[in-house]
């Protein structure tokens, strides 16, 4: 059966074809069992490829496409129908056990986001049959030849899409626009695409059906219920690391080896992050803290997240075992390194280089070290890029916090720093962090790579941090100009002095 996006009907007076019972594209039968009668017991529940049989219903195949499984029942029926959509499966979509709370409603509880439950349904449909019409277009799982140019986008978005991808190497890249374009699809198209411009691809014999499914499982296996950390914030590092690796530092060391490397890290750097931050894992006694023994816990899911995916699509099966577990080990190092406790750490071993002048590039671990501080640039270069699009992130991740410390009030829980979203401003926070944080690391890339592009950044944050400071002196001055008015209104209240009517919110304010 060559199912790629509709299910033929099967009369019941024919045998099944063997071809039926082959792999074919996404989907794989396992040759012992038989599509009609009941499966192997010891397939009952267990997975083959994108499939998955169910012992309750032994005639529905669950398709899992785009991390949605799609219920296909009655497929001896004339019609066969798309009767439900089922939620997320349970090894890697399940809810996150915080304190009983349900991740999956938890925004549109808070009112972030989609404003009625349907509506999520709905758009992971609608990107469902986008990537339908996608592969009937593109035929990218029919077996093309390499040399064919490939063309991985809608139909309905490729003209668009595709002038931006030939700008991809732009520092003013608009992510959000990309997305749009590709239908939520950025991070699929984005990273395939930069694979394929570096000829990663061939060079690396990799199956191409293997890969299409990596990345659409990594795309999905990112939380877009966060406001900030989903797939879209993964598709702008990525890049965001494709312009450090252009840069003419890296460019002229970095081998085919590196660029693999430090894509795929890129790509998966925050790969199922649930939203809230390690302190808050820890103090709910949340088990991935427990797992990872409080230390690097995100990080650590992250890697270990992305390896699930790598050995669950066996990308790198074709690969010496060797090689396959050192590519492992290597992603998981670049990924720690994001971890923002370990922040100084970093930047004295990265300092210490330059003032040494020691950096040698054609050493493979100093190139690695120089890819985890590309990778640490990249994860938090937000306040460095313009304005229109600084903005936007700072008040995602701002949000985020703030949801976090909403989950923290209502649990009766200490509200975690920067979280409350009384105490503090988007302002506030952003200045702080490009003060503390942003502005050491990036000057000390600048003097790495004196290029354009680090002048630019540099340029960029200034701006930015100015333009919060001059928000925050707007929204200071306009609080002390509320005062005496609400002072004054509460002096009324108390004693009665003045018979005018206090207007509504007052003394609120």
């Amino acid at each position: 059966m060559e199912v790629c996006y509709q299910l033929p009907v099967l009369p019941l007076d024919r045998p099944v074809p063997k071809h039926v019972l082959s792999r074919r594209g996404a989907i794989s039968f396992s040759s012992s069992s038989s599509l009609f009668g009941a499966p192997d017991p010891r397939q009952l529940s267990q997975r083959r490829g994108a499939i998955s049989y169910d012992s309750s219903d032994q005639t529905a195949l669950y398709i899992r496409m785009l991390g949605a499984c799609v219920v296909f029942k009655e497929l001896f029926a004339r019609d066969v129908r798309v009767r439900s959509q089922v939620g997320f499966e349970p090894e890697r979509r399940s809810s996150h056990p915080y304190l009983r709370i349900d991740f999956r409603t938890l925004h549109t509880r808070l009112g972030y986001g989609s404003s009625s439950d349907g509506s999520g349904t709905e758009r992971r449909v609608h990107r469902l049959l986008s990537f339908q019409r996608y592969l009937h277009s593109s035929r990218l799982l029919r077996g093309i030849s390499q040399q064919i140019p490939l063309h991985i986008l809608d139909e309905d978005y490729n003209g668009q899409a595709q002038c931006m991808l030939e700008k991809v190497g732009n520092w003013n890249f608009d992510i959000f626009l990309f997305d749009r374009l590709t239908n939520g699809n950025s991070l699929v198209t984005l990273t395939f695409h930069l694979l394929n411009k570096y000829g990663l691809v061939e060079l690396f014999q990799l199956d191409m059906v293997k890969l299409w499914r990596f990345l659409v499982m990594v795309q999905e296996d990112y939380h877009n219920d966060n406001p900030y950390h989903n797939a879209v914030h993964a598709a702008d590092v990525t890049q965001a690391m494709y312009c450090f690796l252009q840069e003419p530092m890296l460019a002229k060391s970095l081998t085919s080896y590196d660029i693999l490397l430090g894509l795929l890290a890129a790509a998966t750097h925050d790969l199922g992050h649930p939203g809230v931050n390690q302190p808050f894992l820890i103090k709910t006694d949340h088990y991935l803290a427990t797992l990872y023994r409080n230390t690097s816990v995100l990080e650590n899911h992250h890697w270990k997240s992305a390896v699930g995916l790598l050995r669950e699509t066996r990308l790198f099966s074709h690969l010496p075992a060797e090689d396959s577990l050192n590519m492992e080990r290597e992603l998981g190092s670049l990924i720690l390194a994001t971890d923002i406790s370990r922040q100084n750490d970093y930047l004295s071993r990265f300092r210490m280089h330059l003032d040494k002048e020691n950096l040698c590039l054609s050493n493979a671990s100093h190139r690695h070290f120089v890819l985890q501080m590309a990778l640490k640039c990249a994860d938090i270069c937000n306040p460095c890029r313009p304005w229109e699009l600084s903005k936007q992130w700072s008040e995602r991740v701002t949000e985020e916090f703030f949801q976090q410390g909403d989950i923290e009030k209502k649990h009766k829980l200490e509200v975690s720093p920067l979280c409350d979203r009384e105490a503090n401003t988007i302002g506030n926070i952003q200045i702080g962090f490009m003060s503390y944080v942003v502005e050491p690391l990036f000057a000390e890339w600048a003097r790495f790579s004196d290029s354009r592009l680090s002048q630019t950044m540099l340029g960029h944050m200034g701006l930015n941090k100015a333009s919060w400071e001059g928000l925050q002196q707007e929204q200071t001055a306009a609080s002390e100009e509320a005062g005496p008015s609400a002072t004054d209104a509460e002096n009324a209240v108390a004693g009665g002095s003045s018979s005018k009517e206090i207007p509504q919110g007052s003394l609120e304010s």
